[in-house]
């Protein structure tokens, strides 16, 4: 099947990529063209994702039956990207995260109120308060994620995706993410240590406790089996990360 992939050249897209032209799918990767890439075998369109109704005909011109966006921001973008393809593809799979969930606003202290039980599933509760992080945060994490804006919530991206009338939408929310390319680099401290030969590693409190979800990104079955079929997704959100203990 034909399948269009947004941010496709990114730390998570290029791994999404790589798995659908092993499955035989044609594949079109729509990025900002800002980074050097390694994808001779799929179609190249440049786009800005605020921008991105003014690449509409080259989008629509691939004839996608399923549409993967792994950068939708707010609920505008979310909207943007509807109209774009409504009509002209079967499918939309929206890359959503854990943050939508409200014990990541209990972390972070955005929401009152209990701990939420555990583990979280796709019937936990999700955020009361629309501001998924402070604007200085999300002003550093903008250093990092070209493609995230200002509104910068999930949660009016899934409700966008799955709500829509005329578009059959999936969600799949991702954990914590690690593996090659991390911008974040989220485990070096670690890995930095084990290199160094260290025999052994001391965590502080707060580390060791840490018990946030987290996946790393070419380790996921399940995740992989999700895209063996993207035009079958059922319309719904599913949340995906590795065991925890």
């Amino acid at each position: 099947m034909r399948v269009l992939v947004i941010g496709g050249t990114g730390f998570i897209g290029r791994f999404v990529v790589d798995h659908l032209l092993r499955l035989g799918h044609a594949v079109a990767v729509v990025h900002r063209g800002s980074r050097p890439h390694d994808l001779p075998r799929v179609t190249h369109i440049t786009a800005q994702r605020e921008r991105l109704a003014d690449a509409a005909p080259q989008l629509r011109a691939f004839a996608p039956e399923a549409v993967v966006d792994m950068i939708l921001s707010s609920g505008r973008q979310a909207e943007m990207l509807l109209d774009i393809f409504r009509g002209h593809a079967e499918r939309i799979v929206a890359i959503s995260s854990m943050d939508v969930y409200r014990a990541c606003g209990v972390l972070h202290g955005t929401e009152p109120g209990p701990l939420e039980p555990l583990p979280l599933t796709e019937a936990s509760r999700v955020r009361t308060t629309r501001q998924t992080y402070p604007p200085a945060q999300v002003a550093m994490l903008q250093q990092v994620f070209g493609w995230l804006d200002d509104e910068y919530d999930k949660i009016p991206v899934e409700r966008a995706i799955l709500r829509d009338s005329q578009s059959r939408g999936t969600v799949l929310r991702l954990p914590m993410v690690y593996g090659p390319g991390d911008p974040l680099r989220r485990f070096y401290p670690v890995v930095k240590r084990i290199v160094d030969g260290r025999r052994v590693l001391l965590f502080s409190e707060s580390m060791r406790n840490g018990g946030r979800p987290r996946g790393m990104w070419k380790m996921w079955p399940g995740l992989s089996r999700s895209w063996r079929h993207p035009r079958r997704l059922q319309a719904r959100s599913s949340t995906l990360a590795s065991p925890t203990r």
